[in-house]
């Protein structure tokens, strides 16, 4: 997986926040061979805790976006969201070979 960057937006990205993002986003290690960078924006606005990840990869960008109460919960559903559009991702391609 390359090398990840973070951004927070009104909040500071503690190590152990760091840790649970990587070791979420080792679901995304079988995907690891077309993804070139990772960006990750974590924002809070009052109530709303939004996690937002840019995916490069060759020929476009993966983006995803997720809001909760939570900020656990935001980046546990931005995982599922990446993943998913990673696999159509892939299957898209796929097809046209």
């Amino acid at each position: 997986m390359p090398q990840i960057q973070y951004i927070g937006h009104n909040m500071e990205i503690t190590e152990v926040l760091r840790d649970y993002i990587a070791n979420k986003f080792k679901r995304l290690n079988r995907h690891a061979d077309i993804i070139t960078s990772t960006h990750i924006v974590l924002t809070v606005n009052k109530l709303r805790q939004i996690a937002e990840a840019k995916l490069h990869i060759p020929g476009s960008e993966i983006y995803a976006q997720t809001e909760s109460d939570d900020m656990y919960k935001s980046i546990d559903f931005l995982v599922d969201k990446l993943v998913r559009q990673l696999r159509k991702h892939k299957e898209k391609n796929a097809e046209y070979r």
